[in-house]
């Protein structure tokens, strides 16, 4: 039995599920998800919890089974509490600005980048514009955003400069040595 799998979910005041065969609907305070999980896997409401089985001992859906869990768990979560990502612009001049439902980056090069926050993912700019916090419903949906942005300059090993997540350890390079050997 997976050890994911087989724990419950609990479903947190004000967070109602649906289930109608495959598909599962998710709502909570902070808005709404859905899903259809593969077949060989099952989802039932039991009380105040959601648990999460399996047809059978099968490789595919041993493996569907964890996941599943973990699946919706995140919905449970996303629709509840949310789900928020951080990112720190390290370098001279590299700046962000809230412009309407996105941001307008500075990243070094001759020109500013407009990133346009798809619907259901909101954008905060803080800490001096240096630093962009991503928030929504959909886990996949605000890390996906964040690898985008982080994308647009990933942090450099020389001088550390770029985009990165507010909790990345970038490891630094030595640069070149100064002075020749036999001049």
């Amino acid at each position: 039995m997976s050890r994911i799998g087989k724990k419950p979910i609990p479903l947190p005041d004000g967070t109602t599920c649906r289930i109608d065969q495959r598909n599962i609907r998710v709502q909570g305070p902070k808005g709404e998800l859905a899903f259809t999980h593969a077949e060989g896997v099952a989802v039932a409401q039991n009380g105040n919890s959601l648990e999460v089985t399996r047809d059978s001992d099968q490789k595919r859906h041993r493996a569907l089974h964890g996941l599943t869990r973990a699946l919706v768990a995140n919905m449970v979560t996303g629709v509840s509490s949310g789900f928020s990502k951080e990112l720190q612009l390290v370098g001279i001049g590299y700046t962000a600005e809230k412009k309407g439902p996105g941001v307008l980056l500075k990243l070094g090069y001759s020109h500013p980048i407009l990133f346009q926050a798809p619907p259901g993912i909101e954008l905060e700019v803080a800490n001096r514009n240096t630093s962009i916090t991503i928030k929504g419903i959909d886990k996949q949906l605000v890390g996906q955003i964040a690898a985008k942005i982080r994308a647009l300059r990933k942090p450099e090993p020389y001088k550390g400069k770029g985009v990165r997540y507010s909790d990345e350890v970038v490891r630094r390079k030595a640069g070149k040595t100064v002075g020749g050997a036999g001049i």
